[in-house]
């Protein structure tokens, strides 16, 4: 069977599922948008039957420049529909795409008579819609609407849908469309993601070796409230413990960290995207990893750092909503989830500062962490039920 899979963001365990469909013996082209700054995971063709492909080479997406955004979206979109016109798949996976995006690959694949599959990683309209709550843009609340409207539409467009969380099928009853939904959680690469020694080749190189270090890597984007991390390194030197914030990001955050820092006098490494191989070295330097996410978009976004920290082995911290599904497997790893707000730091800053006093304990936490993920994260039995699903959409016979 031939496989169309396009995860915008080009994360790992998307590249992961598509070398073992084509382990499994389908022709799968795996694309990604290289104008998406994130941390991106292995897109390396090292298996027969898999080819990795790009769109948005020569963008350089505005994310601020709302209206000048959605015109480079909009053409993103454009690009991938030639790509998957030049591909000829009997099936699509479309993953983590922005609206303007997948609207317009929908349109195509729908007039091209090609059936695909909505991976819905996030609810774009109920973040939207927080945002706009919250006067973050002015322009947030129309967005929320046309955006949540786009969303709909492509939702009701798919032959089937795969979310990530139970919390999204209540939105895909109101949109219509429960009846399309499987839920399958996201995971993380058990064997490309490993415990490491906290003294490594890394954390040589950045002179972290033997500085008590806070960390945290990956996408700091509208969902996250990044000062919270400069507040909580600033907690735990008021109580007296000399910490190192090590934020390893690129995007609009990055001056807002910085800023923060100096002028709370907070010790901060801002370092970019790292590659991926020394992922493992990058998280094994945290002595805790730091999740963020805002309360809104909690029931309808899970953090896949969160997931890699869990497979790094490490102690992790969530300034996250409760209700998510990543805080429930910190809580069940061990770690510590505080709502994502000034009054918690408090709190956050104690259990950090209990953590980095008694290095037993943080052992014991890293033990749980690793155990956890690979209870929870298994590739072959999600592999088989994405396999299943894409088999029956596209009509091809079951494996």
């Amino acid at each position: 069977m031939r496989i169309f899979v396009h995860d915008y963001s080009g994360h790992p365990f998307q590249a992961q599922l598509s070398r073992e469909l084509a382990r499994r013996g389908h022709a799968v082209v795996h694309s990604t948008c290289a104008a998406y700054l994130s941390g991106k995971g292995d897109l390396g063709a090292d298996v027969a039957g898999l080819r990795f492909a790009t769109i948005g080479e020569r963008t350089v997406l505005r994310k601020q420049a709302y209206v000048h955004r959605l015109f480079q979206e909009t053409r993103l979109g454009v690009e991938l529909a030639r790509q998957v016109a030049q591909a000829r798949p009997e099936v699509a996976l479309l993953a983590n795409l922005p609206i303007p995006v997948l609207a317009v690959t929908a349109a195509v694949l729908k007039r091209r008579r090609v059936p695909w599959v909505l991976w819905h990683q996030d609810v774009t309209a109920v973040a939207l819609r927080s945002f706009a709550a919250a006067d973050v843009a002015g322009a947030m609340g129309v967005a929320a609407k046309v955006f949540g409207a786009g969303e709909k539409w492509a939702a009701r467009q798919a032959a089937a849908i795969v979310v990530i969380a139970d919390s999204f099928v209540q939105v895909h009853r109101q949109w219509g469309t429960a009846d399309k939904v499987t839920v399958i959680p996201n995971w993380a690469p058990l064997d490309e993601i490993v415990p490491v020694a906290r003294a490594n080749a890394w954390s040589n190189e950045q002179r972290l070796t033997s500085v008590k270090t806070l960390l945290y890597a990956g996408t700091l984007g509208l969902k996250h409230n990044p000062v919270l991390l400069v507040r909580l390194a600033e907690r735990l030197r008021d109580r007296g413990e000399r910490v190192r914030l090590v934020v390893v990001n690129e995007g609009p955050a990055v001056p807002v960290l910085r800023e923060a820092a100096a002028a709370r006098g907070v010790e901060l490494t801002l370092l970019p995207f790292q590659p991926y191989r020394r992922l493992p070295e990058v998280l094994g330097t945290g002595d805790v990893l730091v999740v963020l996410l805002e309360g809104d978009a909690g029931r309808f976004s899970v953090p896949s750092k969160t997931l890699s920290y869990l497979c790094a082995g490490r102690p992790v911290l969530g300034l996250m909503p409760a209700d998510n599904l990543a805080a429930r497997l910190l809580d069940e790893a061990g770690s510590a989830v505080f709502p994502p707000d000034e009054s918690s730091l408090e709190a956050a800053a104690a259990w950090v500062r209990d953590v980095l006093s008694d290095p037993e304990h943080a052992a014991s936490l890293g033990k749980r962490s690793r155990v956890l993920a690979e209870r929870e994260f298994a590739l072959e039995g999600s592999a088989s039920r994405f396999e299943d699903i894409l088999t029956a959409v596209a009509g091809a016979p079951a494996r």
